[in-house]
């Protein structure tokens, strides 16, 4: 019994042309933009530790003020009722 010969089919072609459509592209890209400034996953990642970390600051930053001005209203109002007359 003789095993069926695997045929070139539609699919086994276009399969073919993607990925030497990815490959041109690929090239492209890097002979454009240039080897150092193709995005990548680990640059992609690091990018979003570096805006998480920002994000991050920013929250901090804006705790601080706020902690700033609680306080500041909070010694203004000893502050006001200090001088307001007792009797």
């Amino acid at each position: 019994m003789s095993q069926p010969q695997p045929t070139s089919g539609l699919t086994t072609i276009s399969r073919t042309v993607a990925s030497l459509a990815v490959g041109v592209v690929h090239t492209v890209e890097r002979a454009v933009v240039g080897e150092g400034r193709m995005r990548t996953a680990r640059g992609n990642a690091w990018e979003a530790v570096c805006a998480d970390r920002a994000r991050a600051d920013q929250r901090a930053e804006l705790n601080r003020l706020v902690a700033e001005l609680t306080a500041a209203r909070a010694a203004a109002r000893r502050t006001e009722r200090e001088r307001q007359p007792v009797g």
